[in-house]
C-alpha cells in the first residue's frame, strides 16, 4: 500500500538519497517502494544534534537513511552509554529503540527517540 504524503509549500522531503522541495503550492502524492523516507520536520542536522539523545537521534536517522547499521553501531552504543549513566530513568525506552533497530525497525526507533527528546527537553527546563 502506498504512503500518501501531504507537502505543504516549500516544504523538504528525503526520499532515498534525493532532497525533494516543495513548490509554492500544497502537494500531495503516493509514494510506493521501500526508499527511506523523513519529512523536514523529522530531520536533524549535526548542528542541530546538540543533547545526548538528538545525537543518538541522528546516529539512528544516518542508519535509516544510508541502510547501514553497522557503520554506526559503535557511535550509537557509545551515545546510548553516555545517555544512560548520565538519566538512568532513560534506560527503558533506550531498551525499546535498541531492540527495534535490531528488529529493522529504523523509522519506528526513531519516532520512539522522537519522544524521548521531549522528555529530554522537559528535564533540561
Amino acid at each position: 500500500m502506498p504512503l500518501r504524503v501531504e507537502l505543504k509549500p516549500g516544504e523538504r522531503i528525503i526520499i532515498g538519497q534525493s532532497v525533494i522541495t516543495n513548490s509554492d503550492t500544497r502537494t500531495a502524492f503516493l509514494i510506493d517502494g521501500d526508499a527511506p523516507i523523513l519529512r523536514e520536520k523529522d530531520i536533524l542536522t549535526s548542528e542541530t544534534a546538540t543533547t545526548p539523545v538528538k545525537r543518538i537521534y541522528l546516529c539512528v536517522q544516518m542508519m535509516y537513511l544510508e541502510n547501514d547499521i553497522p557503520g554506526y553501531q559503535d557511535l550509537y552504543l557509545g551515545f546510548i552509554k553516555e545517555l544512560i549513566e548520565a538519566v538512568p530513568s532513560f534506560r527503558p525506552q533506550i531498551e525499546e529503540v535498541s531492540n527495534l533497530i535490531l528488529s529493522g525497525g529504523l523509522y519506528k526507533a526513531l519516532r520512539e527517540l522522537r519522544s524521548l527528546i521531549k522528555r529530554e527537553e522537559d528535564l533540561l527546563r
